[in-house]
């Protein structure tokens, strides 16, 4: 292998550990952590769409984002599958589907609210920073699925 193939593979790996990072950080609920995965500064403002939101720009209100997200989300898990990495320069893509499976708050007796699973999928774009790869943009779409009803509906009478 080149040293242009290792440096490749190199940079591959440490942006989908920086991808990792990113949804382990949501998963404990840690907001300091996933700040720090997020570009500094405003020199080139950060953007996010979750699922049904309109567009957050800026540190500020991306970070809000989250913090509000994390602060109604008792449990939250993601199982990423489909992941791809494609790069150029200092620029890196992930995409991905989120199998998320996430819990609400508390019902009355203390126990955890019901069990949601949702399919999103996902752009991360990350630029190379001295401090490693940090996000830039993340948007999450939902993936629509037909239910039983919907298939019943469109059967031929």
């Amino acid at each position: 292998m080149s040293d242009d193939q290792e440096q490749v593979a190199a940079d591959i790996a440490a942006v989908e550990q920086a991808n990792t990072a990113f949804y382990e950080a949501m998963e404990r609920g840690d907001l300091d952590e996933l700040s720090g995965l997020w570009l500094p500064g405003e020199n080139l403002t950060i953007s996010c769409v979750h699922p049904g939101w309109p567009v957050l720009s800026g540190r500020g209100e991306v970070l809000r984002s989250y913090a509000l997200i994390m602060a109604n989300t008792e449990y939250i898990q993601f199982f990423l599958t489909d992941v791809g990495v494609s790069m150029t320069g200092d620029t890196a893509l992930v995409t991905c589907t989120e199998n998320i499976l996430s819990g609400g708050p508390a019902e009355d007796g203390g126990k955890l609210g019901p069990l949601v699973g949702q399919l999103v999928v996902a752009t991360n774009v990350f630029r190379r920073t001295e401090d490693g790869w940090k996000l830039w943009s993340h948007h999450g779409s939902p993936v629509l699925t037909e239910s039983e009803d919907d298939e019943e509906d469109e059967s031929p009478s």
